[in-house]
């Protein structure tokens, strides 16, 4: 079964969330022959100060 996690940040339209779970779902029962009925798509969406590049937030990085 096929259990796949992506982390993003916070924002992102409800549809292009469908959209990319349509996808995956799609690549996954295609790349491993699973089939759809056991995969699983799990997003995590961040808020931007939970998420750092280069030592600093992306809250921060924004406020500049």
């Amino acid at each position: 079964m096929p259990f796949i996690q992506v982390n993003i940040l916070e924002g992102r339209a409800p549809a292009t969330k469908e959209r990319f779970i349509r996808e995956v779902t799609d690549l996954a029962t295609e790349v491993f022959d699973a089939p759809e009925q056991s995969v699983r798509v799990m997003i995590n969406e961040l808020p931007p100060e939970h998420w750092g590049i280069a030592g600093e937030s992306v809250k921060k990085r924004r406020e500049k």
